[in-house]
């Protein structure tokens, strides 16, 4: 059958294609991809990775330093805690507990703070304004206190740590997703699609949600460093996963006395807080960035 046209078409290329080209020509994002990578398989092995169980304790061991060190030992890489127990099988199975549950956490109060962030950005007239002064009031007190409020009242534990920790970011998911919502519906190509006839449910999911990824991308980052700073905090503080539990803030706050005695128990667990958060931030603006490069 002959061809009706004699040159050949080249298709442009799709929206997620031009995102991912741009995404992949970032190298820090790409940085950031890789090292949630490493910590999305620390969270689910970290446990298998570690060389030694997290309670094994080796007598006469105690306070070892780093293999580097002049006094150190390959066999323990990171060196031992006050107990004779290995750094760095607690650090890789203690991935799980920290960065594990406050992506939980954070998924959690992303899904949450969507469905109600839309409805309360669709409402108009008194609904609207009570909303907005509602979250306003919840905003005003800071996640961690407000986390500390809850695990006072329902006790130390893990559990009721993240939980305390996903009702301290959902008022923030909601007023973000309200805001860039009610902003977006407000725009004159809304306008014109409603005059056009479309129903406010083909408007938010065709639309506003495609519009406002970006925001999103943004907030969830914004929300899952919180929510692993504010796990370790509670944990540091007692009142999160309790000992001997290897979650990072735990061990931070177990070893604090003994930071001029060994640095490194430490340095080392605070290292990793620091890491992980930089690492989901390189990702969230390496995400955000192609987002808008492939709009534009």
């Amino acid at each position: 059958m002959p061809y009706d046209s004699v040159y050949l078409e080249k298709r442009p290329p799709g929206a997620l294609r031009t995102v991912w080209r741009k995404f992949y020509g970032d190298t820090t994002a790409m940085i950031g991809l890789y090292g949630c990578g490493a910590l999305v398989l620390l969270c689910v092995f970290g446990g298998w990775f570690a060389p030694y169980g997290i309670d094994q304790q080796f007598l006469g061991y105690q306070l070892l330093p780093p293999s580097w060190s002049r006094y150190g030992e390959v066999s323990f890489f990171l060196g031992t805690d006050d107990l004779g127990r290995d750094v760095l099988s607690r650090l890789l199975s203690g991935a799980a507990p920290t960065v594990g549950g406050a992506f939980v956490v954070t998924l959690g109060a992303a899904l949450f703070g969507l469905v109600l962030g839309v409805i309360a950005g669709s409402t108009h007239g008194l609904r609207s304004a009570v909303m907005n002064h509602i979250l306003d009031t919840l905003l005003s007190i800071p996640s961690l206190l407000l986390a500390i409020i809850v695990v006072a009242f329902a006790g130390p534990h893990l559990s009721h740590a993240m939980f305390a920790v996903w009702l301290a970011l959902l008022p923030r998911m909601v007023r973000s997703v309200y805001s860039m919502v009610h902003d977006e519906l407000e725009k004159e190509y809304v306008i014109a699609a409603r005059l056009d006839g479309a129903s406010t449910l083909n408007i938010l999911w065709f639309a506003v949600l495609p519009n406002i990824t970006a925001g999103l991308v943004t907030e969830i980052t914004r929300a899952l460093s919180m929510a692993i700073l504010d796990i370790a905090a509670l944990g540091f503080l007692d009142l999160g996963a309790q000992l001997p539990s290897p979650e990072w803030g735990a061990m931070l706050g177990d070893a604090l006395e003994l930071i001029y005695v060994a640095p490194w128990t430490v340095m080392l667990p605070g290292a990793a807080i620091m890491i992980s958060v930089l690492l989901v931030n390189l990702l969230g603006d390496g995400i955000r960035r192609a987002i808008i490069a492939g709009v534009q």
